[in-house]
């Protein structure tokens, strides 16, 4: 076997064998394959794709490279829960208590921001004293006393998609679905959940821009979650305008506090309720109600044992950032545009997110939305905030939310776009 022969026959839109599929990725994992020669057969893919067979054997060739992981020893059913990234997507903080009040255990492995889309590991890391590296061990030990834990993925757990992952970053074949699909999967099979519920995103400030092609991502995704025996649904949702009312770290935690304490933007608490639900049905308890958990104050005790079992601090002040800019609006009307995209780039601009893997994040830093599309403003009302602990980044984020980032119009009908926009099982 030689990656030359493996790559000739993607490039010539063949289709790769078993032998073919687990040989290179073992080899590329080992390093006797080069990167220059896995970027080749990464754009021969993205170009000319893969079949559900070819996909589902290289999601089983990652999961093999390394350990999973294995949760039998508890005593609820496991369910997880993954998002493809978006801007103000913090559903996953409020989302795993919740769950875990309901009687199913959430091993959440989570991930970081890179460019406009925020991580959630980066923002739970704005609490004092918050670890996101545990062990395999600290992990099933808070998983056994809280029902639920949000932590980063061991370096053990499939490491071939962790080097495939970096490779197609700096080789412009991230879009290509059938190593989007596996990446995800490969990593939340070799966790061991036993159900799983994806929210794809859909619009400007997601990866997949247009609704046909989240389709073919989500069903590949619970094609591929099946397949490996995994319980799997997807629900494709709207990311053309920000989730919530903000973008940023800190800001994100406080917003996600709100909704646990029974408040909070309405259409984050709708998008946590239909995940819940699709959740705890995956794992056989369709009778659980988590909006009663979320009104009882089971929610929220969940997530203060959470973060302090993770040696986080629940009632510790959240960072501030030491500058602030108001962007106020210039007419009267109905803000009928917000664009999701510009405000994400704006956050990251600001300094909640970052270029590159290994840069810091200012955890004060983001974007404060004072309307969402739909809302009436009039002329100087405030329209956002921007966040920042370096006043000299103010400019730079000012330029992402100009043009037609942010629109009012003089209107009396609005038709908001819908939140859930398909259900994929």
């Amino acid at each position: 076997m030689d990656a030359i022969s493996v790559i000739r026959t993607k490039r010539d839109r063949g289709r790769l064998g078993d032998d073919q599929i687990d040989w290179i990725v073992d080899a590329y994992t080992r390093g006797e394959v080069a990167d220059e020669q896995m970027s080749a057969l990464a754009m021969a893919i993205l170009l000319n794709g893969m079949d559900r067979g070819e996909i589902a054997r290289w999601t089983a060739a990652m999961i093999a490279s390394g350990e999973r992981m294995d949760f039998s020893s508890l005593s609820r059913p496991t369910a997880d829960k993954h998002s493809t990234g978006g801007v103000g997507d913090k559903i996953t903080l409020p989302l795993a208590p919740l769950v875990a009040a309901c009687g199913a255990a959430v091993p959440q492995l989570s991930g970081r921001g890179l460019g406009h889309t925020g991580g959630t590991l980066d923002k739970l890391e704005s609490i004092p004293g918050w670890r996101a590296l545990l062990s395999n061990e600290e992990m099933l030990g808070v998983l056994r006393d809280v029902g639920c834990v949000i932590c980063a993925a061991g370096d053990g757990l499939a490491p071939a998609d962790k080097k495939l992952y970096a490779l197609r970053d700096v080789t412009g074949t991230v879009e290509a679905i059938p190593l989007i699909a596996s990446s995800i999967m490969s990593k939340k099979i070799a966790e061991g959940t036993g159900s799983l519920v994806l929210d794809v995103k859909v619009g400007s400030g997601a990866f997949m821009k247009n609704l046909d092609d989240a389709r073919e991502l989500a069903r590949t995704m619970v094609g591929l979650g099946t397949d490996h025996g995994v319980r799997t649904v997807a629900l494709l949702t709207d990311m053309s305008t920000p989730l919530g009312l903000t973008a940023g770290n800190a800001l994100e935690v406080r917003e996600s506090v709100e909704v646990l304490a029974g408040g909070g933007p309405a259409d984050v608490v709708e998008l946590t309720l239909a995940l819940a639900r699709e959740m705890l049905d995956a794992a056989g308890l369709p009778d659980a109600d988590p909006a009663r958990a979320l009104a009882d104050g089971s929610a929220m005790d969940h997530w203060r044992r959470m973060i302090a079992a993770q040696g986080g601090d629940p009632d510790a002040p959240l960072p501030v950032a030491r500058e602030r800019h108001t962007l106020r609006a210039e007419t009267s009307g109905v803000l009928t545009r917000l664009d999701a995209y510009a405000v994400g780039l704006a956050a990251w601009r600001l300094g909640a997110g970052r270029a590159r893997k290994e840069d810091p994040v200012q955890a004060g830093a983001g974007v404060e939305m004072h309307a969402k599309p739909g809302d009436r403003v009039t002329a100087g009302a405030p329209l956002l905030t921007l966040h920042t602990d370096t006043p000299e980044r103010f400019d730079y984020a000012l330029e992402a939310l100009a043009g037609d980032a942010v629109e009012i119009t003089d209107t009396d009908s609005f038709e908001p776009v819908p939140l859930i926009l398909d259900r994929i099982a």
